[in-house]
């Protein structure tokens, strides 16, 4: 093997997107760079919303030509965004158009009612995919935009990272996980559901060849070539869905673990062989999407820190500012366990006013309401606590299997406050970090797929080699029981 090695990883979220240079030494050290950073937003036309595609595309060039400029020879380039969102290629090979945003109006309750309805039923399609109701599933995208232009007259279909390394390469291809996390596959065997695409109007020759993270789509086009002055790097499919890439650099061993992306939402899961399908992970709303090297995510998606972004909001309009060291220092100092709230409830979707839907839903469920804004922090940091304790109890039983610490990635990771309560509630280790692993995970399985790295576990060994980790040991644990069945009460009273 050739070191340095260089790889070159576009991590695209839903509100911006940025270019990272990385070094491989052969030490095992990995350093990055970020050469490029641009903002993506939904923008609408007439009512629609869309995914500027165009915008991202020439960001991309400006961070090729970024790389070009510091004169090394990236290895490969690869893609990653965010889940579900699709584009219509025209038969002349250019794109119908911008993709529709998974925020868009038709993408409602009442869509998926009608197709639950008129095409399969809520169970059946669980059944089939293993993936939960979200209004925003590409398999309801579709049925809502099945009788529009674009998709009936789509030579082909991809998703938008997919997209993207075809604008790069020239070559369409269906990566696994992004797939996955649009209820179009059967689960188990891994491939697109014929029944599943022939209900939204589709067959399979709609779709590039599905294939597995670590894949080489192409090489960059000759035009892009000509403009950027790099020559032909391959382009290679990755953990194009963002979490299946930040799965990956989860800085874990062996396999008794279990993993919570933290931040204004929360995913909590565990990695598994083989997708767990069953009436119990139906109930609990539970999903399986697809992860690198033939592992699924068993996961379930937790309102995470947006109700105290949107407490500080309502504070601030008020003339209130916080800083996080002053949000610490007012929870510790308020009465620990008075009051719990469910962050997953309803009446915290949207509200005008966060601090008054809590002290709403204590009314509801016969408890105390905060009386200051440190109880109000407390309030929420211990439930969540408690939630996290819940669902994992909820994997334990599902999954079947031993979980000995739970990792915690993305913001979340930096909040000590909440992990330690997160430890001691849940009577395990939390080892927290790093916060940004996605690009990770998309750098690390370039070098995988050029044999840098020869496994998933020597990936996450480069990542803990490479990364700074804080570990949380539980601080009396039998104190969070009693308020933990207090909280399972309120749960079944909210």
């Amino acid at each position: 093997m050739n070191y340095p090695a260089h790889f070159v990883a576009f991590d695209l979220g839903a509100t911006s997107g940025r270019t990272i240079l990385a070094t491989l030494h052969e030490d095992g050290r990995l350093e990055t760079e970020e050469i490029n950073r641009f903002p993506n937003a939904i923008m609408k036309v007439n009512g629609v919303s869309h995914w500027n595609i165009y915008s991202l595309y020439e960001n991309i060039k400006d961070g090729l030509k970024g790389v070009a400029r510091r004169g090394v020879l990236p290895v490969s380039v690869a893609v990653d965004t965010w889940g579900v969102d699709i584009a219509c290629v025209a038969p002349d090979g250019s794109l119908f158009g911008l993709p529709v945003a998974y925020r868009d109006s038709r993408f409602c309750p009442a869509n998926t009612a009608e197709f639950f309805e008129k095409v399969m039923s809520k169970r059946n399609l669980y059944g089939h995919t293993g993936i939960q109701t979200l209004d925003f599933n590409t398999v309801f995208q579709l049925y809502a935009l099945r009788d529009t232009y674009p998709v009936k007259n789509a030579e082909k279909i991809g998703f938008v990272p997919d997209i993207i390394s075809y604008l790069l390469s020239g070559n369409l291809i269906t990566e696994y996980t992004i797939a996955s996390t649009g209820a179009l596959l059967d689960a188990k065997k891994r491939d697109f559901d014929p029944a599943i695409l022939e209900a939204v109007g589709l067959d399979i020759t709609k779709f590039g060849p599905i294939v597995a993270p670590g894949t080489q789509v192409g090489v960059l086009t000759p035009e892009l070539c000509a403009e950027t002055g790099l020559p032909a790097l391959p382009v290679i499919a990755v953990g194009g869905h963002d979490t299946a890439s930040a799965v990956a650099a989860i800085p874990a061993e062996g396999k008794d673990w279990a993993y919570l992306s933290s931040g204004t939402w929360s995913l909590m899961g565990v990695e598994t062989e083989e997708p767990v399908v069953t009436d119990a992970s139906f109930d609990y709303n539970m999903t399986n999407e697809g992860g690198v090297e033939h592992t699924i995510r068993l996961l379930k998606n937790i309102t995470g820190m947006w109700v105290l972004e949107e407490c500080l909001k309502c504070w601030k309009a008020e003339g209130v500012t916080y800083t996080y060291p002053q949000l610490v220092a007012m929870a510790a100092e308020a009465p620990a366990f008075k009051c719990f709230i469910d962050t997953d409830a309803t009446c915290f979707v949207a509200p005008a006013n966060m601090p008054k839907a809590i002290e709403e839903y204590c009314a509801a469920t016969g408890q105390e309401a905060p009386k200051n804004h440190g109880e109000f922090v407390r309030c929420i940091f211990e439930s969540l606590a408690l939630k996290y304790r819940h669902v994992l109890n909820l994997f334990k039983e599902v999954a079947q299997a031993p979980i000995s610490c739970l990792n915690v990635i993305g913001g979340g990771s930096r909040n000590a406050l909440l992990n330690q309560f997160t430890a001691s509630a849940i009577n395990l280790p939390v080892v927290a970090g790093p916060a940004e692993c996605t690009a990770l995970g998309n750098i690390l399985m370039q070098a995988k797929a050029a044999g840098y790295v020869s496994s998933l576990a020597e990936l996450r060994e480069v990542v803990r080699k490479n990364v700074k980790t804080e570990t949380y040991q539980p601080e009396a644990p039998e104190a969070w029981d009693e308020p933990y069945s207090r909280f399972v009460e309120i749960l079944g009273k909210a």
